[in-house]
């Protein structure tokens, strides 16, 4: 019999599923999720990331099954996967929705893009996000987005379904080479876990948005927190945007919440915006967008200090506490989430590449297009942004004025008088003695003098943001990856594509 194969990647969900309504339209369907244990042995692979996906596909294999259908587990590379399924039972056509993810993932999808081909096999894929494929300038992108996002959402199909069988058996992490410890306090995967959060953050949290997303005390809750969300497909970013503009409908004039909301819909927008950057420049997961900075920081590696900052042990208090949330929760705020790429690439000197993947690991919701574009345009490699520079004492206390965040995710300053709590190194001796907190032992010393390395890195990227040439580049840059919408707004004063734009990790 002939059949249409649906084949889930990121997109775990039957509502809003083009995919799948598209080709419960055109006969018998069979849905499928490919385990690839070369994406799950990648350097950016985490088993937070399976146990969350996981978690995902038996809610999906749930929601699939109430429908009269399931979902079937294969485990193997891609290509390979559909090969077998081919030769034991042909099916006609193939749908899934277009990704935008790691290299690995590019060039899956074009292997299974030949193998189809050579097959005779028709590949329908469909937008998922308001991402263009092939996409020359940003002339027509906001109008793209603004179209895709209004389209209606689509409602769960009626399907002639091949059985799947009962119930899908997934490996544990460690059968997949994944061996990094589970945040005990991480998000659960799943749309009903999706959902959940999404109703209490439109009807509740939200109020809190606009001014709470900064630090990194309120972020927890007045965030959305729907970022994994969104990130493995547990729900559509047009399903999102739909629910708050509705929430947004019915709310008073003078609500608080619809600051917040209106805010959010902004940072929905900006999701999309930096994961067409990946998309029209993948290499960006390993090479700097403006090439002219290269060489920048590549020859300086310290592994003294790559190995500081993973542990916790940089000695700013701010930055060690904000690692030990991200290995308890798997998340943090966009706020700490740049002061830490900040000081990884300004007074540590490090390059963007090797931390972005330490720190691909550490978010559940990691989405390489918005990572690696954040990576580069924190560490100054993108040639069309401001150096954005974050002090991790200023942030201090600025975001934790009473030190209860430090406190919490570092007991040892417990102990410490609340004046030096957010620089302990310049406590006198005698009354490091006398709270039982010695720097150096007890706690790490900073690495380097905060203010001379990070005024040393900064000469040294404006040398060579300097040259004629890595100028003279720059257009092309704006034209290929700037926002239309910042050129409009600032075309008078010729600020570059881009340079306003920092929270749209705040989900």
């Amino acid at each position: 019999m002939s059949y249409n194969l649906v084949w889930f990647k990121r997109d775990l969900r039957v509502h809003d599923h083009a995919p799948l309504l598209h080709a419960s339209r055109n006969g018998p369907v069979l849905c499928v999720f490919i385990i690839e244990p070369s994406l799950w042995a990648a350097a950016d692979a985490a088993t937070q990331h399976y146990l969350f996906l996981r978690e995902s596909l038996l809610d999906l294999d749930i929601a699939l099954r109430k429908r009269g259908g399931g979902l079937c587990i294969e485990i193997g590379e891609a290509v390979d996967v559909l090969d077998r399924l081919w030769h034991e039972a042909p099916f006609k056509t193939l749908y899934s929705y277009q990704e935008t993810g790691n290299w690995l993932s590019f060039q899956r999808d074009l292997a299974v893009q030949r193998w189809c081909r050579s097959h005779g096999l028709k590949w329908h894929e469909f937008a998922q996000f308001g991402v263009v494929r092939r996409l020359q300038n940003r002339d027509l992108w906001k109008a793209h987005w603004e179209a895709l996002m209004a389209e209606p959402c689509l409602d769960p199909p009626s399907c002639d379904w091949i059985a799947a069988p009962q119930p899908p058996i997934l490996p544990d992490p460690q059968a997949l080479g994944l061996i990094q410890p589970d945040p005990p306090q991480r998000q659960i995967g799943g749309r009903r876990q999706g959902i959940e959060t999404l109703r209490d953050f439109l009807f509740d949290r939200c109020g809190a948005y606009r001014g709470g997303i900064s630090s990194p005390l309120s972020a927890p809750t007045a965030c959305s927190r729907l970022s994994p969300y969104l990130a493995f497909g547990c729900l559509s970013l047009r399903e999102v945007v739909h629910a708050t503009r509705r929430q947004l409908d019915v709310l008073p004039s003078n609500d608080v919440r619809r600051v917040g909301l209106t805010a959010f819909v902004s940072r929905l927008y900006w999701h999309c915006h930096f994961m067409q950057k990946l998309e029209s420049e993948p290499e960006l997961e390993f090479t700097n967008l403006h090439r002219g900075y290269d060489g920048l920081r590549e020859a300086d590696w310290n592994p003294a200090h790559f190995q500081a900052l993973t542990s916790g042990q940089t000695g700013w208090p701010l930055v060690d506490a904000c690692v030990a949330m991200l290995n308890q929760t798997g998340w943090l705020n966009f706020r700490m989430r740049a002061m830490i790429v900040s000081v990884a690439s300004y007074p540590l000197w490090l390059h963007w590449q090797p931390v972005g993947t330490w720190l691909a690991q550490q978010f559940l919701d990691y989405e390489p297009g918005i990572h690696w574009s954040q990576m580069q345009m924190q560490a100054g490699t993108t040639g069309i942004n401001t150096t954005r520079v974050y002090n991790p004492i200023k942030q201090a206390r600025d975001h934790d004025p009473q030190g209860h965040f430090v406190r919490h995710w570092l007991p040892a300053l417990r102990r410490v008088p609340k004046e030096w709590l957010f620089e302990p190194w310049r406590m006198p001796v005698k009354l490091q003695q006398q709270c039982g907190v010695i720097v150096g032992v007890d706690i790490a010393e900073p690495l380097v003098d905060l203010e001379c390395a990070t005024r040393q890195a900064k000469a040294r990227l404006y040398q060579v943001r300097g040259r004629a040439e890595v100028k003279a580049a720059k257009a092309a840059i704006v034209e290929k990856h700037g926002s239309r919408k910042q050129l409009t707004r600032r075309r008078k004063t010729k600020v570059a594509a881009g340079d306003w734009v920092q929270t749209q990790l705040e989900f």
